[in-house]
């Protein structure tokens, strides 16, 4: 399921990345803000990468680690043929006892493991949704730009032929107008 997300994540910042990528062709923005933008996405990616290489290391690499080896050596095969019924118990009493202890040691690695792994999930649900948010105000401020642009053309249209004073004050309305419109994105932000 973490995995998952973390694929999910990361083709939600591909798109983000292609969109920022885009972005200066489809409405003008200046290039230190496309800079910081680029880089949030950069940041992003870097965390989930840290995130998808977390998820695959653990302290115990292999079965040995955890389990210890599984070949007997002639030393041991020597020392209980020398053993007697009360000596075969003990040996086996202190094996358990190992045994035990090892296993205490798994089940604290396990829980460890169950801990990071629920931290990761969270934190790629608040990425997520961090992600949907941003790509839910770009897509409105990008609409709203856009139709800012066609009432900006159609008012051209219309003064073509008029007052070039009265196009200067609709074009400085419309300025103002995208500036309300990149603060109230960058608020969002």
């Amino acid at each position: 399921m973490i995995r998952r997300k973390i694929t999910i994540l990361k083709t939600r910042l591909d798109n983000l990345d292609s969109m920022t990528s885009s972005l200066p062709s489809r409405q003008p923005i200046k290039e230190k803000e496309l800079h910081r933008r680029q880089d949030m996405v950069a940041n992003l990616r870097s965390k989930a990468n840290q995130m998808a290489s977390k998820l695959n290391m653990s302290n115990y690499a292999n079965r040995e680690d955890l389990l210890g080896g599984s070949k007997k050596s002639a030393d041991d095969v020597n020392r209980l043929a020398g053993l007697d019924n009360q000596g075969l118990v003990s040996l086996q009493r202190q094996t358990i006892k190992e045994q035990d202890q090892g296993l205490e040691k798994l089940e604290e690695t396990v829980l460890s493991t169950k801990h990071i792994a629920l931290t990761i999930n969270e934190e790629l649900d608040l990425h997520t949704r961090l992600i949907d948010d941003m790509d839910q105000h770009v897509e409105s401020t990008d609409s709203r730009l856009q139709r800012v642009q066609k009432k900006l053309a159609i008012l051209n249209k219309r003064m073509k032929g008029g007052c070039t004073c009265m196009s200067l004050l609709l074009s400085l309305i419309g300025i103002v107008i995208l500036i309300v419109v990149i603060l109230e994105l960058i608020k969002y932000l």
